[in-house]
């Protein structure tokens, strides 16, 4: 009896997956054939990635989905049923943007088919308008599961570091004898150490900020709904909501095109502020400036966080005056190219760089981050902005 090398297993499996990858053309060079569940992976991917391989002359892997709502449902389900979420979700973001699917998104059969996330909430919101009533309450069915998934993942965290900043923030330097913070109290005030008595002589006390029920700092998110910025609505809208939760901070919401749009008396439903964002359109970050600088009534006690690619279509000059004016009353200023899980995107790096001059350095941020940054701003603290590489 014959047995085959230790290593023929993993040989066919990396073959398999060539083959997988490559499409089956004659110029792959696996030389295999798929039969079962691999031949059915390979019917999903040939349908969202085959027109490539068709336009160089390739062998069929160009059945595509074509404008079929039952077909892209059915497709849906596949990938569902042989790829994990991770992909699922991947792969949907190419259908839509490679295939044009977004239309078919406005049909309530294909909402419950697909597979929801940030950025199938963003498309949905770019929709909006175009959205059949029909449709509207799937679509929001959709979106709700995300932003309630997204509260499950940030809010706990958002609030425990946040209500920590907020302590921090509010000691005091007379305090009541039970509100000392004795370690605090010791460290700052080691130059004052008498040897011969071993001890520190506690010349400047340091507290506790003692419970309060009045709001002790107001932040405002300002946020650019530009197509390019949907994820960033998304999880600002979620974060705002969170912060609006939390008695000890004022929270204002802002969003802007051309147009501003106050959604701060909407905060208690994420869903419903992200449903009254329109995504797409221009660019004045300078209007929507003027108008968060015009709502602030305690500047020493207020962080604004801009969140925007800086692609402005408003007054520069009077854009970088607008934020040097909020620093120099006492506001710390916050800048975030995005907020999301990818990378720094496309930003226009000449306002970039005349913020940092500023002393406002704008930084893409993700949502884990996002609870650090705030609480160093609360602090007035430098900002743990993330390494660029």
């Amino acid at each position: 009896m014959t047995t085959e090398p230790a290593g023929a297993d993993a040989a066919r499996e990396r073959l398999r997956r060539w083959r997988l990858v490559l499409g089956g053309n004659p110029a792959d060079g696996t030389g295999r054939t798929l039969s079962g569940q691999d031949a059915a992976m390979d019917g999903a991917l040939t349908a969202l990635y085959g027109k490539e391989a068709a336009a160089r002359g390739g062998r069929d892997r160009a059945t595509g989905l074509g404008g079929s709502a039952p077909a892209v449902a059915r497709w849906l389900g596949d990938i569902r049923t042989y790829f994990p979420s991770s992909v699922v979700q991947v792969m949907q973001r190419d259908a839509i943007d490679r295939l044009g699917l977004a239309t078919l998104l406005l049909e309530p059969e294909m909402l419950e088919a697909v597979e929801a996330d940030v950025h199938l909430v963003g498309t949905l919101l770019s929709l909006n308008q175009a959205m059949p009533e029909t449709t509207k309450e799937t679509a929001r069915t959709v979106v709700r599961k995300v932003v309630e998934d997204l509260e499950k993942r940030l809010a706990s965290r958002t609030r425990t570091t946040l209500t920590g900043a907020l302590d921090r923030s509010a000691r005091v330097t007379r305090p009541r004898h039970h509100d000392i913070d004795w370690n605090r109290t010791i460290s700052a005030n080691l130059k004052h150490y008498l040897p011969e008595y071993g001890t520190v002589v506690p010349e400047r006390l340091v507290g506790y900020g003692r419970a309060s029920r009045s709001v002790k700092k107001e932040v405002v998110l300002c946020v650019d709904q530009s197509g390019s910025m949907a994820a960033s609505v998304v999880y600002a809208s979620v974060f705002g909501a969170v912060l609006a939760s939390m008695p000890s901070i004022e929270t204002r919401l802002v969003v802007f095109d051309t147009a501003v749009v106050d959604l701060t008396d909407q905060l208690d439903d994420p869903v419903d502020v992200l449903f009254g964002t329109q995504l797409g359109g221009g660019t004045d970050i300078n209007r929507a400036l003027a108008y968060c600088q015009s709502r602030i009534t305690r500047p020493a006690e207020t962080v604004v966080v801009l969140i925007s690619d800086l692609y402005e279509g408003g007054i520069r000059d009077e854009m970088l005056r607008r934020v040097a004016a909020m620093q120099a009353a006492g506001v710390r200023f916050v800048t975030l190219l995005a907020l999301s899980d990818e990378g720094t995107p496309a930003y226009d790096r000449e306002h970039a760089a005349a913020l940092a001059a500023l002393g406002a350095p704008a930084f893409a941020c993700t949502p884990d981050h996002f609870p650090e940054v705030m609480a160093a701003a609360i602090e007035r603290r430098p900002l743990p902005i993330p390494d660029a590489g």
